[in-house]
């Protein structure tokens, strides 16, 4: 959530940053307005206030006038009451509306972010490995997963409904392997474990921006009152909901592997095979909080870290800047990380991470104490997946295949698998 002194004090700086967004900028403009509504009746509210304490200071004086003068006080009195009963309404809904439009306007996107409307006009940071070259047409992962017996569509969808699918044998081996890399990785480099509810309430969230960003495609349960988190970035950033933390004991680097579960609403003709766009997938979260003055060295920790882990499995990727379009709602600034899938001679998001300035930190009420006795500020909230299960299994397949249709184990990674080096 934005601080509404921006929005009083500098409105432009939001204006420009919606239309990098590609948004209707009105919004300002409405908000401007019902604010200062706001404000106007806050501020007669108060002097009905106080106009009601300096009448209830002359009951005395008007009792010794007599029986008329403290009738009429008591009548100015009932009238005051109903007054402020009718501004106290007014308020509330107005501050109601003006809260409503804050949190539906996202973040700033910072200045170095590229112009564009969208994906196709992200920019390209680095790249790190080279693409694998075959003496055969590499195949899809739905393909290779299906002749070796461990990905079933067919029966994910009969269990369910389309877009869920069952890893079988090595299939799940593979996964359950990579879980236990990435968290053992992630740990060794600093970030604490975290084993949290997969249910979050309809606070958390609005606390971390997905009730605006996923209130399409989150699944909920008791009519909307808790949710299947759709990233466990919820959670971690909502570990210091209302909470004021000293600076000593910042940054909080956490990590935590959990299912995850998207509806994928205005999906539909995307990704229509495979892995890669599921109702239900796994990942492994990484989430930072820490002073403003740490934000960008916190940031490129995560991304380095959720770097590093593709290097380890050898598999080939590139880092983009995303582009102001395609910026998420509560970030000012989002590398991705795009593995190489050869079976669809492309590059695809692995890794998303993202710095979120002070945003959800305002809407979690998530502060810090610079200094003793200091006056609480908010802090800086940072997030990254270090990795999707999903779509590094999705990777090893494309990349380690070979010509009798069996698939290679990434070094690393053969013993997590019990010395299996092969899947056949």
């Amino acid at each position: 959530m934005l601080d509404k002194r921006l929005l009083r004090d500098d409105p432009d700086v939001v204006r420009r940053s919606l239309r990098r967004r590609g948004h209707d900028d009105a919004v300002v403009t409405t908000f401007l307005a019902l604010d200062e509504q706001w404000r106007a009746s806050a501020t007669a509210l108060d002097a009905l206030k106080a106009d009601r304490n300096r009448i209830s200071s002359q009951f005395a004086k008007a009792k010794e006038e007599g029986e008329a003068a403290l009738r009429a006080l008591r009548e100015h009195s009932t009238e005051l009451g109903r007054q402020i009963e009718a501004r106290e309404r007014e308020a509330a809904e107005l501050e109601q509306r003006v809260d409503e439009l804050l949190e539906g306007i996202p973040n700033i996107v910072s200045d170095d972010v590229p112009e564009g409307p969208d994906a196709s006009t992200n920019r390209e940071l680095r790249r790190s490995g080279d693409p694998p070259v075959f003496e055969f047409k590499p195949k899809p992962h739905w393909d290779i997963g299906e002749a070796l017996g461990i990905i079933d569509f067919e029966r994910g969808v009969r269990m369910a409904r389309a877009r869920f699918a069952v890893l079988v044998g090595d299939g799940a081996r593979l996964s359950r392997a990579l879980v236990d890399f990435f968290l053992d990785r992630d740990i060794a480099a600093g970030f604490v474990p975290v084993n949290p509810p997969i249910l979050v309430n309809r606070e958390s969230v609005k606390a971390t921006g997905h009730l605006s960003k996923f209130s399409d495609v989150m699944f909920s349960v008791e009519d909307g009152k808790l949710f299947l988190s759709p990233t466990a970035e919820v959670q971690l950033v909502n570990m210091h909901r209302d909470e004021i933390l000293e600076a000593e004991a910042l940054p909080k680097l956490y990590v935590a592997y959990t299912p995850c579960f998207r509806e994928e609403a205005g999906a539909a003709g995307k990704d229509t095979r495979g892995l890669i766009r599921q109702h239900q997938f796994e990942k492994v979260e990484l989430v930072g909080i820490c002073t403003p003055s740490d934000g960008p060295q916190i940031h490129e920790r995560i991304t380095t870290q959720a770097e590093s882990l593709l290097q380890a499995l050898e598999l080939p990727y590139r880092v983009v800047m995303l582009s102001s379009g395609d910026t998420g709602f509560a970030s000012q600034k989002t590398y991705d990380l795009e593995v190489w899938l050869p079976g669809q001679n492309a590059y695809r998001e692995i890794s998303s991470c993202s710095s979120c300035g002070d945003f959800q930190a305002r809407r979690a009420n998530i502060r810090y104490r610079p200094q003793a006795r200091a006056r609480p500020e908010f802090a800086f909230t940072l997030n990254g997946s270090g990795l999707a299960i999903g779509r590094t299994l999705v990777a090893i397949l494309e990349n380690y295949q070979q010509r009798d249709g069996s698939v290679s184990i990434p070094k690393a990674l053969v013993p997590y698998m019990g010395g299996t080096q092969r899947i056949e």
